[in-house]
């Protein structure tokens, strides 16, 4: 039985791990982890299921991880990064859907890498790691004739813009295409823009209601286009994708790894 920690326990996503935890046969549960404004703090973290699980939420990091092999993480980069550290230090891997972190954030779960396994993705979702793959091949061969175009839907609560997982599919199409996102990303328009730049990778952000995750690619040629959508119905598939990630790095003491190597996508 693997021994899973879960941080974030309270919130949506974090609630959704902890009963895929709860459901899969070779996991158990061994710490959930909130912050200190939590309401939750020092509940039964299957409360909310109507179960006693007998793993109570709590703040405290060497409580949480006492028992855990992995500890997944899809909070906060600030939470995030401090959860990294306590886990480098206890031998404890990670499996990180957080999004938003910059550059610095991103070379410190890295360097932990070396130390500790880490499983670090934009979006758990095999469905969307699918669209990937499907994003490079479409860039590979459709190439420079093709205007490229991305559009991202969540709910309300997103702090961040535009999604990790709007992002990384940036970042797959540019390399694809031999460009550099940072130079040929463009974040929105308004005004007199000007003729569309051909290398250019345009990005656009919805925020509204309780959509869970929408995310369309499309490339414009002359005469036709093509849209390559994914759509998340409901955040269970993250749940799902998170725990293949755990088994994945069951054999792994360290390495820094995404969803394209869980799923044997490389």
């Amino acid at each position: 039985m693997m021994k899973i920690a879960v941080a974030g326990a309270s919130g949506r996503m974090g609630r959704m791990l902890i009963e895929a935890v709860l459901e899969a046969p070779d996991m158990e549960l061994a710490g959930a982890l909130d912050v200190a404004s939590s309401p939750a703090l020092g509940r039964d973290a299957g409360e909310f299921l109507g179960r006693d699980t007998g793993v109570r939420i709590v703040e405290s990091l060497d409580e949480a991880l006492a028992r855990a092999q992995v500890l997944i993480d899809f909070t906060r980069p600030e939470g995030t990064l401090r959860h990294l550290e306590a886990c480098t230090a206890r031998a404890v891997r990670m499996v990180i859907g957080t999004t938003g972190f910059d550059d610095q954030g991103k070379a410190a779960i890295s360097a932990a890498a070396q130390r500790i396994g880490i499983v670090f993705a934009p979006n758990m979702s095999v469905g969307v790691n699918v669209t990937f793959k499907l994003l490079e091949t479409a860039a590979r061969i459709l190439g420079d004739a093709y205007d490229v175009e991305i559009i991202e839907a969540h709910h309300r609560h997103k702090v961040d813009a535009p999604s990790g997982t709007a992002l990384r599919m940036g970042e797959v199409i540019a390399k694809e295409l031999g460009r550099d996102l940072q130079k040929v990303a463009v974040y929105g328009r308004e005004g007199v823009t000007g003729e569309r730049d051909r290398a250019t990778i345009g990005f656009a952000t919805v925020r509204g209601g309780d959509i869970v995750g929408d995310h369309t690619v499309l490339f414009a040629g002359t005469g036709e286009r093509i849209e390559i959508t994914h759509r998340a119905a409901s955040r269970v598939t993250y749940a799902h994708g998170s725990l293949r990630a755990c088994r994945f790095l069951a054999g792994r003491e360290a390495g820094l790894f995404d969803m394209q190597d869980v799923l044997g996508l490389r």
